[in-house]
């Protein structure tokens, strides 16, 4: 369930991971993660800002 998640919000695009990383850190409702557990949450939210750390490194 987690995978699926993430792979989901990635093909959002760029932007669209970057205001969910936010929305995540604000603690926030994120639609696509409404599903989850509240340390499912946490796990989409270090695996997207370690995603999105590739990006950024470029």
């Amino acid at each position: 369930m987690i995978n699926e998640c993430i792979e989901a919000l990635c093909r959002s695009g760029c932007a669209a991971v970057r205001a969910t990383i936010l929305a995540l850190e604000k603690g926030q409702d994120v639609a696509q993660v409404s599903g989850l557990a509240e340390n499912e949450r946490r796990v989409v939210l270090e695996e997207l800002k370690t995603i999105m750390a590739v990006y950024d490194e470029r």
